[in-house]
């Protein structure tokens, strides 16, 4: 079998659940409906007493309940007994190719495989293999990481994303995966659409992914020699906590090899079911015109107003970093939009200056919005300023990376919360083998 240690990459040993029910098993990343207490009530009452990937993770809207390391020792009690009840499968050495259609029709392709921390790094201006793409919050750290010691099971919501216009690795080895028939295939809950599932363990198939890994490996490195082969595209802390427990395992003298490793799901950026949406801000309780005036002083820009809403959300739309303005004055609704040439993603000058103007302003607070129809409808509030940031652009985000570190908090966002990963796929990590 292939050696992929030189991309960062282990063949892991998957574990998928014997009852192949995904409607009941996959149940979605941690970290979306965090203020939705209701959509979590429909997915207990979905799962019922069935196994489920429910009973193996945390969802987010539970961090700060008092009932909280109960919830964990849970976790770990039903891992252990999935393991030892005939739960899962036998493992099977294998990467797995996934075609997960979303409730919007569109279709995203991913490759599953485990990638080695010791190639991961998450500081900012980190010139390692695996790279993070918004800027971690250490104090976020320490309760995943919590969650991941000693943990006898992993299932990862991590995706991890790979530049590859050519489309050289993820759908070419989904080819060679789809002649044989499917691991899984299966509906998922609450109107989340469909996922299937392929092995990717044939010669032919580890060979094309082998030789993808190369070519991509020799095209995503900088001058001095550097390869920036994958980005963190999602669970960005959750990738950041099993590093902080490799750390320790490492440190302790006596690690466990398997905790160096960490599954993830790998996206190609270009892939066409993958939406890529900018994060747009509200800036509450401050003058717009200083604000706008600002904002073109410090990035060389030009403010022009626009007649009106679908004239913006246009312009903005078909620029690389213009940004909008949507307010009040006086009981009407302006629209301004701030002309720049800047060749980097927009958010990374915006937001350093953003946090600059509201530190200066004794009321000032600052949101984070999604759809374009938000920064519209919270512009037409009184004492707000909503902000239109222009589509993040695919063919220029490893190298703004690459060349200015990770991206501010709230940059992107990939998909609808019902379009994020689903938990499916384990991982024996700590305990017996």
């Amino acid at each position: 079998m292939k050696q992929f240690d030189q991309f960062g990459l282990q063949i892991p040993e998957i574990l998928l659940p014997r009852n192949k029910n995904l409607e009941t098993w996959c149940v979605v990343a941690c970290d979306q409906y965090t203020q939705d207490f209701d959509y979590w009530k429909k997915v207990a009452e979905t799962v019922g007493d069935a196994p489920s990937s429910l009973h193996l993770v945390l969802p987010e809207i539970f961090l700060s309940s008092p009932d909280m390391e109960s919830r964990l020792k849970d976790i770990r009690i039903s891992m252990n007994a999935y393991l030892e009840n005939g739960i899962f499968d036998s493992p099977e050495k294998e990467c797995v190719y996934v075609e997960r259609k979303t409730r919007y029709g569109r279709v995203r392709r991913g490759l599953i495989a485990a990638i080695d921390l010791e190639q991961y790094d998450w500081k900012p201006f980190s010139k390692s293999l695996i790279r993070a793409t918004e800027a971690t919050i250490s104090e976020r750290i320490p309760v995943r990481k919590n969650i991941r010691k000693n943990a006898p099971v992993e299932i990862p919501h991590i995706m991890l994303l790979v530049n590859d216009p050519e489309h050289l690795l993820v759908e070419q080895v989904g080819e060679e995966a789809k002649k044989n028939q499917p691991l899984y295939d299966g509906d998922l809950m609450m109107n989340s659409g469909h996922i299937s599932g392929w092995a990717v363990k044939s010669e032919n198939a580890l060979e094309k992914m082998f030789h993808a890994l190369e070519k991509l490996k020799l095209r995503n490195s900088d001058s001095s020699g550097n390869p920036f082969l994958f980005a963190v595209g999602d669970g960005n802390h959750s990738l950041a906590a099993a590093k902080a427990v490799w750390d320790d395992c490492r440190n302790n003298g006596s690690p466990d090899m398997r905790a160096r490793y960490a599954l993830v799901e790998i996206v190609n950026i270009y892939d066409s079911g993958l939406t890529f949406e900018p994060i747009h801000r509200v800036i509450f309780n401050c003058d717009a015109f200083k604000l706008i005036s600002f904002l073109t002083e410090n990035c060389g820009g030009q403010a022009v107003e626009e007649q009106n809403s679908d004239s913006l959300e246009n312009a903005v739309k078909n620029s690389k970093a213009d940004i909008g303005f949507v307010f009040l004055e006086n009981g009407k609704q302006r629209y301004f939009r701030m002309k720049t040439d800047l060749r980097e993603l927009a958010v990374c000058r915006i937001q350093p200056l953003l946090d600059e103007f509201i530190s200066g302003c004794e009321n000032c607070g600052i949101d984070y919005i999604h759809g374009t129809d938000e920064v519209f409808r919270l512009g037409a509030q009184e004492n707000a300023t909503a902000l239109l940031f222009p589509p993040v652009a695919k063919d220029s985000f490893f190298e703004t990376i690459d060349k200015f570190g990770a991206l501010p908090r709230k940059s992107f966002s990939m998909g609808e919360a019902s379009e994020k990963r689903f938990y499916l796929e384990c991982r024996k990590l700590f305990g017996n083998s």
